[in-house]
Protein backbone atom coordinates (compact mmCIF):
# COMPACT_ATOMS: atom_id res chain seq x y z
CA UNK A 1 0.00 0.00 0.00
CA UNK A 2 0.86 3.33 -0.90
CA UNK A 3 1.67 5.77 2.07
CA UNK A 4 -0.94 8.19 0.55
CA UNK A 5 -3.80 5.16 1.12
CA UNK A 6 -3.10 4.44 4.60
CA UNK A 7 -5.76 4.92 6.44
CA UNK A 8 -4.93 7.41 9.37
CA UNK A 9 -7.92 6.01 11.59
CA UNK A 10 -6.06 3.13 13.26
CA UNK A 11 -3.18 5.74 14.81
CA UNK A 12 -5.85 7.73 15.57
CA UNK A 13 -7.58 5.50 17.87
CA UNK A 14 -4.34 3.98 18.89
CA UNK A 15 -3.14 7.13 20.51
CA UNK A 16 -7.01 7.46 22.35
CA UNK A 17 -6.39 4.20 23.83
CA UNK A 18 -2.93 5.01 24.53
CA UNK A 19 -3.70 8.48 25.76
CA UNK A 20 -6.58 7.44 28.18
CA UNK A 21 -4.98 3.98 29.90
CA UNK A 22 -2.06 6.02 31.50
CA UNK A 23 -4.41 8.35 33.74
CA UNK A 24 -6.45 4.77 34.55
CA UNK A 25 -2.53 3.69 35.91
CA UNK A 26 -2.57 6.69 37.50
CA UNK A 27 -5.67 6.32 39.18
CA UNK A 28 -5.06 2.58 39.66
CA UNK A 29 -1.78 3.39 41.68
CA UNK A 30 -3.83 5.99 43.41
CA UNK A 31 -6.05 3.18 44.58
CA UNK A 32 -3.03 1.08 45.86
CA UNK A 33 -1.36 4.13 47.84
CA UNK A 34 -4.80 5.08 49.30
CA UNK A 35 -5.07 1.24 50.33
CA UNK A 36 -8.93 1.71 48.75
CA UNK A 37 -8.48 -1.59 46.89
CA UNK A 38 -11.47 -2.98 48.99
CA UNK A 39 -13.17 0.22 49.24
CA UNK A 40 -16.06 -1.65 47.03
CA UNK A 41 -16.42 -5.18 48.35
CA UNK A 42 -18.10 -6.31 45.68
CA UNK A 43 -17.23 -6.50 41.45
CA UNK A 44 -18.51 -6.17 39.06
CA UNK A 45 -21.20 -4.06 40.99
CA UNK A 46 -20.75 -1.40 42.80
CA UNK A 47 -22.30 -1.65 46.29
CA UNK A 48 -25.18 -3.64 44.80
CA UNK A 49 -25.65 -1.52 42.10
CA UNK A 50 -24.75 -1.44 38.62
CA UNK A 51 -21.46 0.22 38.02
CA UNK A 52 -22.70 2.20 35.87
CA UNK A 53 -25.78 3.09 37.63
CA UNK A 54 -24.55 3.93 40.48
CA UNK A 55 -25.64 7.28 41.93
CA UNK A 56 -23.37 10.17 40.87
CA UNK A 57 -24.05 12.14 44.23
CA UNK A 58 -22.87 8.69 46.49
CA UNK A 59 -19.83 8.52 44.38
CA UNK A 60 -18.77 12.46 43.67
CA UNK A 61 -19.62 13.22 47.63
CA UNK A 62 -19.32 9.98 49.12
CA UNK A 63 -15.37 8.80 51.23
CA UNK A 64 -12.42 9.41 49.12
CA UNK A 65 -11.07 5.61 48.64
CA UNK A 66 -14.27 4.76 47.36
CA UNK A 67 -14.52 7.87 45.05
CA UNK A 68 -10.80 6.82 43.57
CA UNK A 69 -11.84 3.06 43.27
CA UNK A 70 -15.37 3.44 41.35
CA UNK A 71 -13.83 6.03 38.96
CA UNK A 72 -10.90 3.41 38.23
CA UNK A 73 -13.53 0.93 37.21
CA UNK A 74 -15.62 3.30 34.93
CA UNK A 75 -12.38 4.52 33.30
CA UNK A 76 -11.33 1.22 32.53
CA UNK A 77 -14.52 0.26 31.21
CA UNK A 78 -14.03 3.57 29.28
CA UNK A 79 -10.61 1.97 27.86
CA UNK A 80 -12.47 -1.00 27.17
CA UNK A 81 -14.74 0.19 24.86
CA UNK A 82 -12.44 2.10 22.89
CA UNK A 83 -10.03 -1.05 22.66
CA UNK A 84 -13.44 -2.62 21.16
CA UNK A 85 -13.18 0.89 18.53
CA UNK A 86 -9.84 0.21 17.73
CA UNK A 87 -10.28 -3.74 16.78
CA UNK A 88 -13.37 -2.51 14.53
CA UNK A 89 -11.32 0.17 13.02
CA UNK A 90 -8.32 -2.15 12.67
CA UNK A 91 -10.42 -4.80 11.63
CA UNK A 92 -11.64 -2.66 8.50
CA UNK A 93 -8.92 0.32 7.57
CA UNK A 94 -5.49 -1.91 9.17
CA UNK A 95 -4.60 -4.41 6.06
CA UNK A 96 -1.64 -6.13 7.57
CA UNK A 97 -2.71 -8.92 9.62
CA UNK A 98 0.11 -8.86 12.20
CA UNK A 99 -1.50 -5.24 13.17
CA UNK A 100 -5.07 -6.58 13.36
CA UNK A 101 -3.78 -9.36 15.48
CA UNK A 102 -1.82 -6.60 17.92
CA UNK A 103 -5.00 -4.72 18.45
CA UNK A 104 -7.00 -8.02 19.50
CA UNK A 105 -4.00 -9.04 21.33
CA UNK A 106 -4.27 -5.32 23.69
CA UNK A 107 -7.78 -5.96 23.72
CA UNK A 108 -7.81 -9.21 25.20
CA UNK A 109 -5.11 -8.30 27.57
CA UNK A 110 -7.32 -4.77 28.76
CA UNK A 111 -10.01 -7.61 29.73
CA UNK A 112 -7.49 -9.96 31.52
CA UNK A 113 -6.19 -6.80 33.46
CA UNK A 114 -10.14 -5.82 34.29
CA UNK A 115 -10.72 -9.63 35.35
CA UNK A 116 -7.95 -9.39 37.69
CA UNK A 117 -8.82 -6.19 38.87
CA UNK A 118 -12.34 -7.78 39.68
CA UNK A 119 -10.72 -10.90 41.68
CA UNK A 120 -8.31 -8.82 43.47
CA UNK A 121 -11.62 -7.54 45.15
CA UNK A 122 -13.84 -10.50 45.39
CA UNK A 123 -10.99 -12.65 46.81
CA UNK A 124 -9.29 -9.76 48.89
CA UNK A 125 -5.72 -10.88 47.47
CA UNK A 126 -3.44 -8.31 47.79
CA UNK A 127 -1.08 -11.22 45.57
CA UNK A 128 -3.75 -10.54 42.50
CA UNK A 129 -3.09 -6.81 43.14
CA UNK A 130 0.71 -6.90 42.94
CA UNK A 131 -0.13 -8.78 39.63
CA UNK A 132 -2.63 -6.41 38.35
CA UNK A 133 -0.69 -3.67 39.06
CA UNK A 134 2.80 -5.09 36.91
CA UNK A 135 0.29 -6.19 33.91
CA UNK A 136 -1.22 -2.32 33.95
CA UNK A 137 2.01 -0.98 32.85
CA UNK A 138 2.28 -3.66 29.99
CA UNK A 139 -0.81 -3.17 28.60
CA UNK A 140 0.13 0.53 28.05
CA UNK A 141 3.41 -0.31 26.89
CA UNK A 142 1.54 -3.18 24.29
CA UNK A 143 -0.83 0.37 23.58
CA UNK A 144 2.17 2.35 22.83
CA UNK A 145 3.42 -0.35 20.21
CA UNK A 146 0.42 -0.27 18.77
CA UNK A 147 0.64 3.46 18.04
CA UNK A 148 3.81 3.12 16.64
CA UNK A 149 3.71 0.75 14.33
CA UNK A 150 0.11 2.17 12.82
CA UNK A 151 1.89 5.58 12.43
CA UNK A 152 3.13 7.54 9.32
CA UNK A 153 6.69 7.28 10.51
CA UNK A 154 6.76 3.33 10.44
CA UNK A 155 5.40 3.45 6.57
CA UNK A 156 7.33 5.81 5.32
CA UNK A 157 9.97 4.75 2.62
CA UNK A 158 12.55 7.15 2.44
CA UNK A 159 13.90 7.36 5.98
CA UNK A 160 17.93 6.22 5.80
CA UNK A 161 18.76 2.92 7.79
CA UNK A 162 21.90 1.22 9.14
CA UNK A 163 22.89 -1.79 10.86
CA UNK A 164 24.48 -1.42 14.37
CA UNK A 165 22.96 -4.89 15.77
CA UNK A 166 24.64 -3.94 19.02
CA UNK A 167 22.42 -0.74 19.30
CA UNK A 168 19.52 -2.48 18.81
CA UNK A 169 20.15 -5.22 22.13
CA UNK A 170 21.22 -1.45 23.99
CA UNK A 171 17.34 -0.83 23.42
CA UNK A 172 16.34 -4.16 24.37
CA UNK A 173 18.22 -4.33 27.05
CA UNK A 174 16.79 -1.23 28.56
CA UNK A 175 13.52 -2.21 27.68
CA UNK A 176 13.66 -5.69 29.75
CA UNK A 177 15.67 -4.23 32.68
CA UNK A 178 12.63 -1.51 33.15
CA UNK A 179 10.36 -4.14 33.14
CA UNK A 180 12.36 -5.98 35.45
CA UNK A 181 12.45 -2.67 37.56
CA UNK A 182 8.95 -2.61 37.70
CA UNK A 183 8.30 -6.29 38.99
CA UNK A 184 10.48 -5.53 42.01
CA UNK A 185 8.90 -2.09 42.53
CA UNK A 186 5.49 -3.67 42.46
CA UNK A 187 7.20 -6.00 44.96
CA UNK A 188 7.49 -3.59 47.44
CA UNK A 189 4.28 -1.58 46.75
CA UNK A 190 2.54 -4.45 47.90
CA UNK A 191 4.60 -6.20 50.55
CA UNK A 192 3.04 -8.97 52.08
CA UNK A 193 2.19 -9.79 55.82
CA UNK A 194 4.07 -12.93 55.74
CA UNK A 195 7.69 -11.22 54.09
CA UNK A 196 10.60 -11.10 56.33
CA UNK A 197 12.80 -8.61 56.93
CA UNK A 198 15.45 -9.63 55.18
CA UNK A 199 13.32 -10.38 52.09
CA UNK A 200 12.37 -7.21 52.65
CA UNK A 201 15.88 -5.94 52.10
CA UNK A 202 16.82 -8.17 49.52
CA UNK A 203 14.09 -6.49 47.43
CA UNK A 204 15.11 -3.09 48.22
CA UNK A 205 18.84 -3.51 47.44
CA UNK A 206 17.50 -5.48 44.24
CA UNK A 207 15.58 -2.77 43.02
CA UNK A 208 17.95 -0.28 43.84
CA UNK A 209 20.45 -2.76 41.73
CA UNK A 210 18.23 -2.13 38.56
CA UNK A 211 17.78 1.43 39.33
CA UNK A 212 21.23 1.69 38.48
CA UNK A 213 21.12 -0.83 35.95
CA UNK A 214 18.40 1.49 34.13
CA UNK A 215 20.37 4.40 34.61
CA UNK A 216 23.14 2.64 32.82
CA UNK A 217 21.05 2.18 30.36
CA UNK A 218 19.24 5.18 29.50
CA UNK A 219 23.12 6.88 29.72
CA UNK A 220 24.17 3.88 26.99
CA UNK A 221 21.74 4.37 24.51
CA UNK A 222 21.96 8.42 24.38
CA UNK A 223 25.61 8.12 24.18
CA UNK A 224 25.22 5.53 21.15
CA UNK A 225 22.68 7.13 19.23
CA UNK A 226 25.62 9.84 18.87
CA UNK A 227 27.87 7.74 17.46
CA UNK A 228 29.00 8.47 13.73
CA UNK A 229 26.96 4.38 12.25
CA UNK A 230 23.36 6.07 14.44
CA UNK A 231 23.08 9.84 13.91
CA UNK A 232 21.35 8.93 10.63
CA UNK A 233 18.39 7.39 12.37
CA UNK A 234 15.52 9.98 12.00
CA UNK A 235 13.11 9.31 14.75
CA UNK A 236 15.34 8.37 17.80
CA UNK A 237 15.97 12.09 19.33
CA UNK A 238 12.86 12.42 21.10
CA UNK A 239 12.35 9.06 22.64
CA UNK A 240 16.17 9.38 23.90
CA UNK A 241 15.88 13.00 25.34
CA UNK A 242 12.47 11.86 26.66
CA UNK A 243 13.80 8.85 28.60
CA UNK A 244 16.93 11.46 29.78
CA UNK A 245 13.97 13.60 31.70
CA UNK A 246 11.91 10.73 32.97
CA UNK A 247 15.36 9.56 34.16
CA UNK A 248 16.07 12.51 36.10
CA UNK A 249 12.01 13.01 37.54
CA UNK A 250 11.96 9.02 38.80
CA UNK A 251 15.32 9.50 40.40
CA UNK A 252 13.82 13.12 42.34
CA UNK A 253 10.36 10.79 42.99
CA UNK A 254 12.43 7.67 43.98
CA UNK A 255 13.90 9.55 46.76
CA UNK A 256 10.65 11.13 47.77
CA UNK A 257 9.14 8.25 47.65
CA UNK A 258 11.35 6.39 50.21
CA UNK A 259 11.40 9.50 52.45
CA UNK A 260 7.63 9.84 52.42
CA UNK A 261 7.30 5.58 53.19
CA UNK A 262 10.41 5.12 55.67
CA UNK A 263 11.81 8.89 56.42
CA UNK A 264 15.71 9.48 57.30
CA UNK A 265 17.80 10.03 59.81
CA UNK A 266 16.96 13.58 59.85
CA UNK A 267 18.45 14.50 63.02
CA UNK A 268 21.93 13.79 61.53
CA UNK A 269 21.05 15.61 58.15
CA UNK A 270 20.09 18.50 60.17
CA UNK A 271 18.40 18.96 63.73
CA UNK A 272 15.32 21.26 62.40
CA UNK A 273 14.87 18.31 59.57
CA UNK A 274 14.09 15.90 62.12
CA UNK A 275 10.84 17.26 63.02
CA UNK A 276 9.10 15.64 59.84
CA UNK A 277 6.65 13.03 60.32
CA UNK A 278 5.18 10.38 58.07
CA UNK A 279 2.11 11.68 56.68
CA UNK A 280 0.17 7.91 55.63
CA UNK A 281 -1.78 8.56 52.99
CA UNK A 282 -1.11 12.52 53.00
CA UNK A 283 -1.76 14.71 50.04
CA UNK A 284 1.65 15.40 49.03
CA UNK A 285 3.10 11.81 49.92
CA UNK A 286 0.47 10.00 48.15
CA UNK A 287 0.97 12.38 44.90
CA UNK A 288 4.86 11.52 45.16
CA UNK A 289 4.31 7.79 45.60
CA UNK A 290 2.07 7.59 42.88
CA UNK A 291 3.84 9.51 40.78
CA UNK A 292 6.77 7.41 41.01
CA UNK A 293 4.61 4.28 39.65
CA UNK A 294 2.99 5.88 36.73
CA UNK A 295 6.79 7.56 35.90
CA UNK A 296 8.28 4.20 35.78
CA UNK A 297 5.22 3.11 33.58
CA UNK A 298 6.50 5.97 31.14
CA UNK A 299 9.86 4.59 31.15
CA UNK A 300 8.91 1.13 29.83
CA UNK A 301 6.81 2.55 26.77
CA UNK A 302 9.35 5.03 26.15
CA UNK A 303 11.98 2.85 26.24
CA UNK A 304 9.50 0.41 24.02
CA UNK A 305 9.15 2.86 21.60
CA UNK A 306 13.20 3.61 21.12
CA UNK A 307 13.70 -0.15 20.66
CA UNK A 308 10.60 -0.52 18.15
CA UNK A 309 12.00 2.93 16.57
CA UNK A 310 15.66 1.29 16.38
CA UNK A 311 14.45 -2.13 15.16
CA UNK A 312 12.89 -0.22 12.16
CA UNK A 313 15.65 1.16 11.19
CA UNK A 314 18.94 -0.68 11.84
CA UNK A 315 17.47 -3.72 10.13
CA UNK A 316 17.58 -3.56 6.03
CA UNK A 317 14.09 -4.48 5.44
CA UNK A 318 12.00 -3.90 2.57
CA UNK A 319 8.46 -2.33 3.13
CA UNK A 320 5.89 -4.66 3.07
CA UNK A 321 3.75 -4.78 0.14
CA UNK A 322 0.16 -5.23 0.66
CA UNK A 323 -2.62 -3.93 -1.51
CA UNK A 324 -5.36 -1.55 -0.53
CA UNK A 325 -8.74 -3.08 0.95
CA UNK A 326 -11.48 -3.00 -1.32
CA UNK A 327 -14.23 0.31 -0.71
Amino acid sequence: MENSKQSDWPHRWAIAVAVTIFPLIWVGGLVTTQDAGMAVPDWPNTNGYNMFAYPLSAWIYGPFDLFIEHGHRLLASFVGLLAIGLCAIAWLKEPRAWVRTLCFLLLFSIIIQGMMGGFRVLFDARTLAMVHGCIGPLVFALATAVVVVTSPWWHAKDLPTANPTWFRWLAIGLTVSAVTQLILGAQLRHVQPWTKPTSFVTLVHLHLTFAAIVTLFVLGVAAASRSRSNRQLLGIGWPIFALLVLLVVQIGLGVGTWIANYALPWIEVHPELARYTIATKGYWESWIVTGHQATGSLIIATALVLTLRVWRRSSRIEHETTIALPT
